[in-house]
């Protein structure tokens, strides 16, 4: 895995409890309280995912059970009201369900999770048939990654490249998934750059970049001649 990015493949699900369109209202809440999952992925009689029930798509039927609301709550939740009377997945499922490939990226996969406010993806190939299940709990999985894989990876794929010839050794250590580096090297305008880049490796927590420029040596004989203009420090004359 190393120098290249987790895969939704590298940390999905592949054993995926799924429904029909026709399973009933109570055997939804049963399969959820039995695998413990707060969604489920409904498939047609291909495979293919065409919707996802949550916990939130059933809840409507227990805020409604009393009544009917008033008019302007009627207006405003219109379809919570269709799901209060749906009794099987197909009326009650979100459709079409957020998917992702099994060789997207994991933060693609993070992206779509945090942009739709869901706790979990279904996996499917191009023809849309489900492969996985990938959770936000999936996902946290790089961050398991061993800190010496990560130092390894920083060394070889990153500063190594960026700095090829330091003025001196360059320094990574990594404390549970935090990377610090420090060294000096010839251009400091290169340390946001790497410390992007270090960011961006697989598993890095976060980043302290000590890196510095080259010790300027003091001018200890400033009389003696510059060897490029000839000027004499002092007195002002041009030999």
């Amino acid at each position: 895995m190393a120098g290249t990015p987790y895969l939704v493949s590298d940390v999905m699900t592949r054993t995926v409890v799924s429904l029909h369109a026709g399973a009933a209202f109570k055997d939804i809440a049963r399969t959820m309280r039995r695998w413990k999952v707060s969604a489920l992925p409904v498939l047609d009689d291909g495979h293919h995912v065409i919707g996802v029930v949550s916990e939130a798509d059933l809840l409507p039927k227990e805020i409604f059970r009393d009544g009917d609301p008033d008019r302007s709550e009627r207006g405003q939740r219109r379809r919570d009201l269709t799901k209060a009377d749906a009794v099987v997945a197909g009326n009650l499922m979100t459709a079409p369900a957020v998917t992702v490939h099994a060789d997207d990226t994991a933060r693609l996969a993070a992206r779509l999770l945090l942009r739709h406010n869901l706790k979990r993806l279904p996996v499917v190939d191009a023809d849309g048939v489900l492969q996985g299940i990938v959770s936000r709990t999936d996902l946290l999985k790089v961050f398991l990654r061993d800190d010496a894989d990560i130092a390894d990876e920083v060394r070889r794929d990153v500063v190594a490249r960026v700095f090829p010839a330091p003025v001196g050794p360059i320094d990574v250590e990594v404390h549970d998934g935090v990377v610090t580096l420090t060294g000096q090297v010839r251009d400091t305008s290169l340390v946001p750059v790497v410390t992007r880049l270090v960011r961006a490796v697989e598993g890095v927590v976060g980043v302290e970049c000590a890196l510095s420029g080259p010790i300027r040596r003091p001018d200890l004989d400033p009389d003696l001649p510059d060897e490029r203009t000839g000027w004499v420090g002092g007195t002002g004359t041009v030999v």
